[in-house]
């Protein structure tokens, strides 16, 4: 098992810190945090500088992961010695590529998004199993490393996820949509309703607070998620906006929402379905030429590796 260095130990670095450990990987990390430092060395994890991480990574061949937000990512690439394994875990994956290119050429580079975390923040909100049953998006770009993308699906399916393969710009048009879209209308939503004063907010009530749970987070987090992507998030809400118009009208001029109604439900029903689907089980060669559009395939349909057997991806379709 390959040794794994997490620079940055917030709820996703300090949550992976753990699930690697806990997987038998021998484990370190940085921190600019000295709060979160402190509290990770509390635990028993070694924590060290940057650099010297960085260092200990080239000389065991480490994977390095860069799990910090989007705007501190230059300057940890910056310090990345050419030749190491690399992946990441922001919640964009164009933005990140492109500054790979540009700064960390030499890295050998396979990006990485677990679809998953809290509104919380910091090493104390982090915990082992944050990452089970959670799919984890994995980059499957032309001309990528097969190594290093067996390394990182492996330390995916370590923590208990499922990897879904894709390019960088499908992922960001992907999660546009159903991770920072819902940001958006949460914040949104838990304005409207505090607009509503006192009374609104003492029959605030399930549906509420599970629309506004993600508005909790720490504002720079989702402003950096949300704004780094964009172009892809401009489309999403355009669509959105398109809906809550055609809502309005309907309610306006009839007083019905059905459509509205039974489309959302409708979808709601899809998506539960989909989560229970077992699939169709296939491998995938990983270091065949034809991986990476095979893997692509298999992310636009839906499907997930949920194993790795050697340089064997064991897949399911959806």
């Amino acid at each position: 098992m390959r040794d794994v260095c997490v620079v940055g130990l917030g709820l996703i670095g300090g949550s992976l810190l753990r699930a690697a450990a806990a997987a038998g990987r021998v484990v370190w990390g940085a921190t600019a945090s000295e709060q979160d430092a402190g509290a990770a060395r509390a635990d028993g994890f070694a924590v060290t500088r940057l650099a010297e991480a960085l260092d200990r990574a080239q000389e065991q061949d480490a994977l390095v992961v860069v799990a910090v937000p989007l705007p501190h990512v230059e300057e940890v690439l910056r310090a990345v010695p050419a030749g190491v394994r690399l992946t990441d875990v922001v919640s964009v994956k164009g933005p990140v590529r492109d500054l790979v290119a540009r700064v960390a050429p030499g890295a050998r580079y396979v990006g990485g998004h677990p679809m998953a975390g809290t509104s919380a923040s910091g090493w104390a909100a982090g915990r082992p199993d944050l990452f089970r049953d959670a799919a984890w998006v994995v980059s499957a770009e032309d001309g990528t490393d097969a190594d290093v993308l067996a390394d990182v699906i492996a330390l995916a399916l370590a923590t208990g996820a499922h990897v879904v393969p894709a390019t960088a710009d499908e992922h960001d048009a992907a999660v546009a949509r159903i991770s920072h879209l819902p940001h958006v209308l949460a914040a949104v939503l838990a304005s409207v309703g505090a607009d509503g004063g006192p009374l609104a907010l003492a029959l605030a009530a399930g549906s509420f607070g599970d629309g506004t749970r993600v508005a909790g987070s720490r504002p720079e987090l989702v402003r950096a998620m949300c704004e780094g992507n964009r172009s892809a998030l401009l489309d999403a809400v355009d669509d959105a906006l398109g809906r809550l118009g055609a809502a309005r009208g309907s309610l306006a001029s009839t007083g019905g929402l059905a459509k509205t109604i039974d489309a959302g439900h409708q979808a709601r029903l899809a998506l539960v379905e989909r989560q229970g689907a077992d699939g169709t089980p296939l491998t995938i060669d990983l270091t065949s030429p034809q991986a990476p559009a095979a893997l692509r395939a298999l992310g636009a349909r839906g499907g997930r590796v949920v194993g790795l057997n050697g340089s064997t991806a064991l897949a399911r379709t959806s």
